[in-house]
C-alpha cells in the first residue's frame, strides 16, 4: 500500500464516520463503525506493508521526540502511542504494537472541530462542573468510551467562558484547541515533556488556572494532581474506571493502606465531581451518545468517602438529583430514552440494573 492509497483509505474512513482503523499483518484493513468492524480492503497486508506504514506514521513522531525509526531499528519497536495528521483529511491517535512478532496499528479518528457539550447531548450540569474555580474533576470510563472527547468539550467550554491560563498535558495531543478567551498551552508527553508527572510539576510554576492531565496513570501523577488542586488550581483528568465508586477505590489503591485515611481526607477537601460515562448507539442515526453518571461532592458523599469502607455511592447519587443535579447511569438512560435518542432495548442493555431502569421509567411516566 503506497502513500496515496493510504491517504485515500484514511479519507474514506473519516468520511464514513468510522471511529477506529485497524491494520495488521495478514489481514485486510478494517474500520469500526458503531460496534462493528468492517473490512475495507480486499487483500491482506504484508509485513512490508506494515513496516512502510509504520515508518510513515513515525516520521513526525521522530521529529518531536528525537527518536527516529528506520528499517534497521524498527524491530525494536514493541509498543508506542503517538499522533498522526494528514492535511485536509484528519488527525488520528495511534497505537503501534507487535502481535506474533509482526506490527499492528490502531488509529483513532480525532475530529478537527472541538466537540461541544450541547451537541454531544451531555447533561447541562457538566457546564457548571467545568466552571468550578478550583479542585479536582475526574472523567472516567472504560477504554474507548469518549473520556477524552468529553474532557476536550469541558476544556473548550472554559476556554470560551473565562479569561484564564489553561495547560493540557496529553499522550498524545488529541484535539487542537485554539485560544478563545483563554490562553492555552498544549504539551505532549514524549515530545514536549518526559512524563505526565514532570509536566504537571512544571505546570505549577507556569501561572496556570486550569491543568488538564490526560490520564492518572501512577501514584506520582495522582499525588501531584492532588497537590495542585489543594493549592488553588482546577485540575481535570481521566481514570480508566467504570464508575465513581471504582474511581475512588483506584485512587486509594495507588497508596499504601496506612495512608488511606489521609488520602480520603485530601479527596474530601479537593474532589469536586466524578463524571463517568458509557457510550450507547443512537436510535435513528449513526453514532453514539454518552450515558453519564455524575457524582458531586456533598456532605453525604464526604461522609461516605471518609468511611473506612466507602461503598454504596449509588444510592447517594440517585438521591442527589435534587438539588445537586447528580444522576446515576440508569437515571440518564431513562432521560435519553424519553427524549427519543436511544431505543428501549439499548437502554436496557446498558443499564446498571434493568429492574431499576424500568422502575424509573414507570415512576417518571
Amino acid at each position: 500500500m503506497d502513500n496515496s492509497q493510504f491517504d485515500l483509505l484514511l479519507g474514506a474512513a473519516v468520511k464514513s464516520g468510522a471511529s477506529d482503523i485497524h491494520i495488521k499483518t495478514g489481514a485486510p484493513v478494517m474500520i469500526r463503525e458503531g460496534n462493528n468492524l468492517t473490512p475495507v480492503t480486499d487483500n491482506p497486508l504484508t509485513s512490508d506493508d506494515l513496516e512502510q506504514l509504520a515508518l510513515r506514521i513515525l516520521a513526525p513522531h521522530a521529529k518531536r521526540s528525537g527518536s527516529p525509526y528506520n528499517p534497521d531499528n524498527l524491530h525494536s519497536l514493541t509498543d508506542l502511542d503517538t499522533s498522526y495528521a494528514v492535511p485536509g483529511i484528519g488527525r488520528f491517535r495511534v497505537n503501534l504494537c507487535r502481535q506474533r512478532g509482526t506490527l499492528a496499528i490502531v488509529m483513532r479518528v480525532i475530529p478537527f472541530d472541538v466537540p461541544d457539550i450541547d451537541q454531544m447531548h451531555l447533561p447541562e450540569v457538566i457546564k457548571d462542573i467545568a466552571m468550578e474555580p478550583r479542585g479536582l474533576i475526574l472523567v472516567t470510563g472504560t477504554t474507548s468510551c469518549g473520556k477524552s472527547t468529553t474532557l476536550a468539550a469541558m476544556i473548550d467550554h472554559v476556554n470560551k467562558a473565562r479569561a484564564c491560563k489553561i495547560i493540557t498535558i496529553e499522550d498524545p495531543i488529541e484535539y487542537l484547541i485554539p485560544d478563545r478567551r483563554s490562553s492555552l498551552t498544549q504539551r505532549e508527553v514524549g515530545g514536549d515533556s518526559d512524563s505526565f508527572s514532570t509536566a504537571l510539576r512544571a505546570a505549577l510554576r507556569q501561572d496556570c488556572d486550569l491543568i488538564m492531565v490526560g490520564e492518572m496513570r501512577d501514584r506520582e501523577t495522582i499525588d501531584i494532581a492532588l497537590k495542585a488542586a489543594e493549592t488553588g488550581h482546577l485540575v481535570m483528568s481521566t481514570v480508566h474506571t467504570p464508575d465513581a465508586e471504582g474511581s475512588l477505590f483506584r485512587l486509594l489503591g495507588a497508596y499504601d493502606p496506612g495512608e488511606h485515611t489521609v488520602i480520603r481526607m485530601r479527596l474530601c477537601d479537593c474532589l469536586r465531581a466524578i463524571v463517568s460515562q458509557r457510550l450507547v448507539p443512537l436510535k435513528d442515526e449513526e453514532g453514539r451518545v454518552a450515558a453519564v453518571e455524575i457524582m458531586r461532592m456533598t456532605t453525604a458523599i464526604k461522609e461516605r468517602i471518609l468511611d473506612a469502607d466507602p461503598r454504596g455511592f449509588h444510592d447517594l447519587i440517585e438521591q442527589g438529583a435534587n438539588p445537586f443535579r447528580m444522576q446515576t447511569f440508569d437515571q440518564h438512560l431513562t432521560e435519553l430514552y424519553k427524549k427519543g435518542l436511544i431505543a428501549l432495548d439499548t437502554a436496557l442493555a446498558a443499564a446498571s440494573s434493568p429492574v431499576n431502569f424500568k422502575r424509573n421509567l414507570q415512576f417518571e411516566g
